[in-house]
């Protein structure tokens, strides 16, 4: 969590000053949902989202963390989409950069290019598994957010 939190931090110019700390704050917590004492359901953005709602954690800090990463595809697979349901999926500059920040970053923190970051959520699981599944579905959707965060972030530095 600290690394994509960091690449949220590098990626912050493409969102709104005022939603910056939002970002780096979800990129902190995006993943709290795997700590085995709130994982009741064993889906970490919903558990996470849950355990962040308890604590009165702002609505959007938890919605965030609730679709994190196209979190609606595994969801689907998990038959689990009224308990994602519970919160808005946002489709802004937050939810890119925080989707750029996830799938930019491996597990140990190392630096991965998107595809290359794909490749190694692949290799982890196997090809029935439902990871591998909703990354394969969710893979379009995930590319388009690093774009679009680039893309951001290429109008909003200087040359």
């Amino acid at each position: 969590m600290q690394a994509v939190a960091a690449v949220a931090r590098e990626v912050s110019a493409a969102v709104d000053p005022a939603e910056r700390d939002l970002l780096v704050s979800a990129a902190w917590l995006h993943d709290i949902g795997y700590a085995p004492s709130i994982g009741h359901l064993r889906f970490h953005p919903v558990d996470g989202a849950r355990f962040l709602a308890a604590q009165d954690a702002p609505e959007r800090l938890c919605a965030l963390v609730a679709h994190h990463s196209c979190a609606r595809y595994e969801a689907e697979e998990r038959a689990l989409t009224a308990e994602l349901a519970a919160w808005e999926l946002e489709e802004s500059a937050v939810m890119d950069a925080l989707c750029t920040a996830d799938m930019t970053r491996g597990p140990q923190g190392q630096r991965f290019a998107f595809p290359e970051r794909i490749a190694e959520i692949l290799s982890r699981y196997g090809e029935g598994s439902v990871v591998y599944r909703s990354i394969t579905r969710s893979r379009p959707d995930l590319a388009a957010s690093v774009d679009r965060t680039m893309a951001r972030l290429a109008a909003v530095q200087p040359r």
